[in-house]
């Protein structure tokens, strides 16, 4: 399952030299580390005896690892240590003291009961960076509740603008809550080491609390809210569930073509709305005064949806994507995994990497998985190896601390 690095992927390793010790299970933890480990840090995945990460069996369909599991734990290292025992403890320790940075997603104070909280952490290493993750962040008085990113989407506003105006609350059909942590939780890591290397050497090590990097799942879906409570501190306003529209945007939105597929159209901007309306056959909303400015277009959206959504059910969706990038009108279509896996923009980044697995047949079956993000160069870094077998590596890791 290896592949094949690209003539400058060595150059482009801006991580390289760096070692991360991971003791996250599920998404938030994993997906922190895989972006440590995508630019070159080699990532020791430590994981519980037997059944692993539990992730190893989420939408297993056959097989006996999910590609999931391989998705979020690519490009690192697996050893198995059970973190509950005297054994596992001194392990951990030991490999702290080889290593730059801790990244855990257990809950607060889960480190700590087993004997290898940030003191210990500190002690076996003056240098570390702790990265935790947690449903609400290790102070204050939810800290110690459980939490997963469902919840954290909730309690942040989140989940109350996502759906139609008329049903419930949904949510999004991915773990957008770890995977915003998780960005958070890289971000943070790298930003310590740069604070920390950036120090003479006369100053010394950080002080421990300079080096624990707290990421709470609620205040990292809280901060893409943008400006959901200033608006509501100053004018009153409490934002609301709008479908596929968003509040005081239009026209933008989603628009179902002749042969049934879908399209996105952001036709917001004031120039760009002008040409769209041209592009669309209407002249008179696109000399409209009032619809010159986007509160007048607000005021009118479903005017303006109504006859966009007339317009797209005479063409099918390439005739109509088509009409919008010759206006240069910001569309494109809504994707399905089949209509990715063809797409030659995609294939052109490298953004689709084949890679042989085991699906529990008889022969491998060439997979794609998502290529490294960001593009550093013109193309994806080649993703080195995918999420490695159960304790892969625990024999050579421990062996090597004995030496």
């Amino acid at each position: 399952m290896l592949g094949e690095d690209s003539p400058d992927d060595s150059n482009a390793l801006p991580l390289s030299g760096f070692r991360v010790l991971e003791l996250g299970n599920y998404i938030a933890g994993p997906t922190a580390a895989r972006m440590l480990a995508d630019f070159g840090a080699e990532v020791i995945k430590v994981e519980r005896p037997d059944t692993g990460d539990e992730t190893r069996s989420w939408r297993l369909h056959s097989g006996t690892t999910s590609m999931l599991f391989r998705t979020l734990n690519r490009n690192k290292k697996s050893i198995v240590l059970d973190l509950k025992t005297d054994e596992g403890r001194r392990h951990v320790l030991a490999l702290a003291a080889t290593c730059d940075v801790v990244v855990e997603n257990f809950r607060p104070g889960t480190l700590e009961k087993w004997g290898i909280g940030p003191e210990e952490l500190d002690a076996a290493n003056p240098n570390i960076v702790l990265v935790r993750i947690s449903a609400f962040g290790q102070t204050g008085p939810l800290s110690r509740r459980p939490g997963f990113a469902a919840v954290a989407e909730a309690y942040s506003g989140f989940r109350e603008l996502v759906g139609d105006p008329d049903r419930p609350p949904v949510r999004v059909g991915v773990s957008i809550g770890d995977t915003v942590a998780a960005l958070y939780a890289g971000f943070g890591a790298v930003m310590t080491l740069l604070h920390s290397r950036s120090r003479s050497d006369e100053q010394g090590s950080l002080p421990l609390p300079s080096r624990i990097v707290d990421v709470a799942l609620s205040e990292s879906m809280f901060s893409v809210m943008e400006s959901l409570v200033p608006d509501y501190l100053a004018y009153g306003v409490e934002r609301r569930r709008l479908g596929g529209r968003m509040e005081g945007i239009a026209p933008s939105n989603a628009y179902t073509c002749a042969d049934g597929l879908s399209i996105v159209v952001a036709g917001n901007g004031d120039g760009i709305f002008v040409r769209y309306m041209l592009a669309i056959g209407r002249p008179d909303l696109a000399s409209d005064p009032e619809l010159s400015g986007g509160a007048g277009r607000w005021k009118r959206r479903d005017e303006l949806d109504a006859a966009i959504g007339a317009w797209a059910l005479t063409r099918t969706r390439a005739e109509a994507l088509a009409v919008l990038d010759a206006a240069e009108v910001p569309s494109g279509p809504i994707n399905t995994a089949a209509d990715i896996c063809a797409d030659e923009h995609m294939l052109s980044r490298n953004m689709i990497q084949q890679f042989p697995v085991d699906t529990g047949g008889q022969d491998p079956v060439s997979v794609g998985f998502p290529g490294i993000v960001p593009v550093i160069g013109e193309r994806s870094l080649q993703i080195r190896n995918l999420g490695p077998e159960l304790g892969e590596h625990t024999d050579d890791i421990l062996d090597e601390l004995t030496r």
